[in-house]
């Protein structure tokens, strides 16, 4: 083992075990990955940033921009709308919403998809009277296998079919996947209707309805010459935040105001709207010296909105305008919201995003991985998956979904904003992914083509185009592909195939694609499973050189391996998403994962063998 190459593994074994510990982001890992390796002369800084421009990386960021654009017209509602049932058993709603998961997965982005599905896989739970658990899951695993169906399903396809690129073979086509992957995604989706969906474990689901009932909005008067008067929200907010109570609302002069701006200044005989813990609610009475009004249980009506003490509205009086994004609540909705891997919002609070001043909305509860909590909300971190209970007025509220990336666990009502942009935006996908298929141009210059036709005629407006690439993706692989290189030019790739080869495989060609398989879906359990395949892919490529086998049985070993990442919420976004709105624990996905993993292992091998022989 030479100086480089012992220096690589180090650097590459640090950078999975950050992977895996989750503590920065994949982004973060991965950057300081390619500049340690820049630093330490083992890639050379004129081909440093060189990975931001390959055609895997550029297709990716294509496909993201093309999906939004379906989804933004309207398209992809029309087309589930047409499919869905509107009446049947549990097995037909499944059949047709899992189905259709997977066959969206093929053609769009899989968290994408999986966004756009979620809130109706919620209301076919609620028709048919399961916890929401007992779809979401096998949706989110149809989705994940659909796919592994087409060189754009997934980033790991686009990732694999790079590097065969890259050896002098030339990129895999459009529908070089579907013979392993369709068998893999056919045979998955069927054991999920069949037996699957049974073996999710049954956790209570994460609405508005199942947020710590025992909570009390409470109607609290502020007394002439009593502690709170002359003081703005944000510094009572700081003596009830010691009790683990909020105020929601404040009326003055019998307007009701929701989300007030902390810097409004209390007066006498205002009243405070609180909410606590009937255990800290005389606590947070005593520590201001407010006098109790009523006290009503927090409750969510069947149409979403809160039922709460009725206040005349009078908007002829005054209340003092000055303060930005303070809303009466003529409508004021309760509503609940997913947090989507890789936003804005992870790691904020809602403190530190002005959530009440900025955008008018009360944080009411977070659910967490089944667990619920009102307490120490404004400076506890969001995390990806996490269910917001939130208040606030419709518009705000959809506001708020939008800027952050937010999924909303209602009944979607289906439009279509512009019929014709629709149209035009399913017939250019179909033309970019036909352009590709036949091999009139790369992946790369068709998809790209297609962008630049969906912002002439602006089916998704200048702004909304680069929001809709998740950069975090792109910077991610941009940083491993050159690292990746490095794995093959120092001879390190080389060195591990053989090590591995003659220890685990004894020399074993079937063996050795076994192990690559198992290997890579062990791998994206716990990683990012666009980083797993670039890590993978230089590996994958020198085990079939030393083996003289073919190597596009070992790249597609890798990602149907990728792609298969059943046990943990951590391995892909679909998994994150429904952490929160199933209830589910960490431990919970094992139970469905693991005789997934079995069966993707059982059907993959064989076919592999035949399709991509030895």
């Amino acid at each position: 083992m030479t100086y480089d190459q012992g220096l690589l593994f180090a650097i590459s074994i640090t950078t999975v075990v950050f992977f895996v510990w989750g503590r920065w982001r994949h982004d973060v890992v991965a950057l300081g990955a390619l500049l340690t390796c820049v630093f330490a002369g083992l890639v050379p800084t004129e081909v440093a940033f060189a990975g931001v421009g390959h055609p895997a990386v550029i297709t990716v960021a294509c496909v993201l921009i093309l999906s939004a654009g379906l989804q933004s017209t309207g398209a992809v509602d029309a087309l589930v709308q047409r499919i869905m049932p509107k009446t049947g058993g549990i097995l037909l709603s499944l059949t047709s919403l899992v189905g259709l998961g997977a066959l969206l997965s093929a053609f769009m982005n899989n968290v994408g998809a999986m966004a756009l599905l979620m809130p109706i896989a919620v209301q076919v739970a609620k028709k048919h009277g399961l916890p929401a658990g007992k779809v979401l899951m096998p949706l989110a695993f149809g989705t994940i296998l659909g796919g592994m169906m087409t060189l754009i399903g997934t980033p790991p396809n686009m990732i694999v079919s790079g590097f065969r690129a890259d050896i002098g073979s030339g990129g895999f086509a459009m529908f070089s996947f579907l013979p392993v992957g369709g068998a893999v995604a056919g045979a998955g989706v069927l054991f999920l209707l069949l037996i699957g969906w049974r073996l999710v474990p049954l956790r209570e689901e994460a609405g508005a309805a199942g947020f710590e009932t025992g909570n009390y909005l409470t109607e609290a008067r502020v007394s002439e010459k009593g502690k709170a008067v002359g003081k703005n929200l944000w510094e009572i907010e700081e003596a009830l935040g010691d009790v683990d109570a909020q105020v929601v609302g404040l009326v003055r002069n019998e307007l009701r105001i929701t989300a007030p701006n902390p810097l409004r200044v209390v007066k006498a005989d205002d009243i405070l709207i609180i909410e606590a813990d009937p255990d800290a609610l005389s606590a947070a009475l005593t520590a201001l010296d407010l006098t109790l009004e009523e006290e009503v249980p927090l409750t969510v009506a069947e149409d979403g909105e809160e039922e709460t003490p009725a206040a005349t509205v009078d908007e002829s009086r005054n209340i003092d305008h000055g303060e930005a994004k303070e809303v009466t609540d003529k409508q004021t909705d309760i509503q609940e919201f997913v947090v989507m891997p890789a936003t804005a919002l992870i790691g904020r609070t809602a403190s530190s995003i002005r959530l009440r001043s900025q955008y008018g909305i009360n944080l009411l509860a977070i659910s967490r991985q089944g667990k619920r909590s009102i307490k120490r909300l404004r400076i506890s971190p969001i995390h990806a998956g996490d269910v917001l209970l939130m208040q606030g007025n419709p518009s705000s509220l959809s506001g708020f979904a939008s800027t952050f990336g937010c999924v909303p666990l209602a009944k979607r009502s289906i439009s279509l904003p512009d019929k014709r942009h629709a149209l035009l935006a399913s017939g250019i996908m179909v033309l970019a992914i036909g352009a590709a298929a036949l091999g009139l141009a790369p992946a790369a210059i068709s998809f790209a083509t297609g962008v630049l036709a969906f912002m002439l005629l602006r089916i998704v407006p200048a702004r909304k185009v680069y929001e809709s690439v998740d950069w975090s993706i792109i910077v991610l692989l941009g940083a491993l592909i050159p690292v990746a290189g490095a794995m093959a030019t120092t001879g390190a790739a080389d060195l591990l195939a053989r090590t591995l080869l003659e220890n685990v495989a004894q020399g074993h060609p079937i063996l050795a694609l076994a192990m690559m398989l198992i290997l890579t879906m062990t791998l994206s359990d716990f990683m990012n499973n666009a980083a797993t395949a670039a890590v993978m892919c230089p590996l994958a490529i020198s085990l079939a050189m030393e083996l003289q086998a073919n190597p596009d049985s070992f790249l597609m070993a890798v990602a149907i391996g990728a792609s298969c990442a059943f046990l943990t919420p951590i391995g892909h976004q679909n998994n994150t998403l429904i952490l929160g709105p199933g209830g589910f624990r960490f431990g919970d996905y094992w139970r469905l994962g693991l005789p997934m993993e079995i069966l993707v292992i059982g059907v993959s091998l064989p076919v592999l063998l035949w399709v991509w022989p030895l």
